[in-house]
């Protein structure tokens, strides 16, 4: 019990500390980026933060990157090749680059969208390569009636029309694991075993998994243990508070720190993006809120 106050104060102070330094008015930069450039935060150095775009959809992407790069982070997640321009002016790497605009649900498991997907993606990829990027998403799409061998079958068939070319330009296709129970109903990569299956049978070290720690809590749990026993199939992470896809913080009840070592010690060297949906809306609020949850993650 002891151990578990502890922890929890750990946070409260450390989201308190970040609250003083607003309030002690570090984070004015933020409200005008044009006038002033923040001094990065002091990091650890022990992991690469980076932030899903899309959570912050009320901030223009300049400020956004103008604000992640102040407080030390090294890339922006899920931005496409009309974005990558402001993501490098702030010295931002895309460490998750943006499919080509596919809904979710229209993924690899379906033979009648291998087509459209293999000539989007064979268009995409060597504009990921030449922008000097690495990890492209990919989804497997919803199962709609389809059991888990067809559609892992289904997904081996279209991804080997694909891989050659990705191995050509040394892009990392990136299956993201979703949940199917809260989320992404009927989305077919919902566990672990699955997507490690599938990498399997491509065979491809450009081809493997993005971990969303939220949504494998929802429908799988046991996270630490099934990073440590499957992370060689994992090339990417995100980070988000169980239940509500809030902040990582105290009032959720998965504990980050221990996460992100956990991921640390099996020598992952990528990146750890933030993809929670912040509880505040004001713009410098929420800037605050990101601050936290980074420093949350900086083990």
């Amino acid at each position: 019990m002891r151990s578990s106050q502890n922890r929890r104060s750990a946070i409260k102070n450390i989201i308190a500390g970040t609250g003083a330094v607003a309030a002690a008015g570090t984070l004015s930069a933020f409200t005008s980026p044009a006038t002033a450039k923040p001094e990065p935060y002091k990091l650890k150095g022990n992991i690469n933060h980076s932030v899903c775009r899309w959570c912050f959809g009320n901030i223009d992407l300049d400020t956004l990157c103008g604000a992640a790069a102040g407080m030390g982070m090294k890339a922006i997640d899920l931005i496409g090749p009309e974005e990558w321009p402001i993501a490098k002016k702030h010295g931002l790497y895309s460490s998750m680059c943006n499919g080509p605009g596919v809904a979710i649900p229209n993924g690899w498991n379906d033979l009648k969208k291998h087509d459209s997907l293999v000539a989007s993606y064979s268009d995409l990829i060597p504009k990921v390569a030449a922008a000097g990027y690495k990890n492209l998403i990919c989804f497997s799409g919803n199962r709609e009636g389809k059991d888990d061998v067809t559609g892992l079958e289904n997904c081996v068939t279209g991804l080997k029309k694909v891989l050659p070319l990705a191995e050509k330009h040394g892009v990392i296709l990136c299956m993201e694991l979703l949940n199917s129970k809260v989320n992404h109903h009927d989305y077919q990569c919902d566990r672990t075993p699955w997507g490690v299956e599938l990498c399997k049978k491509l065979g491809s070290e450009n081809f493997k998994l993005l971990y969303d720690i939220y949504h494998m809590q929802i429908d799988e749990g046991d996270v630490i243990a099934t990073i440590r026993a499957n992370h060689q199939y994992l090339a990417h992470y995100h980070v988000a508070g169980v239940p509500g896809r809030h902040e990582p913080n105290d009032t959720q009840e998965l504990y980050y720190p221990a996460i992100i070592k956990a991921i640390k010690d099996t020598g992952f060297t990528g990146y750890i993006a933030q993809e929670y949906l912040p509880i505040v809306n004001d713009q410098d609020a929420q800037i605050a809120s990101l601050k936290a949850s980074m420093l949350i993650c900086d083990i």
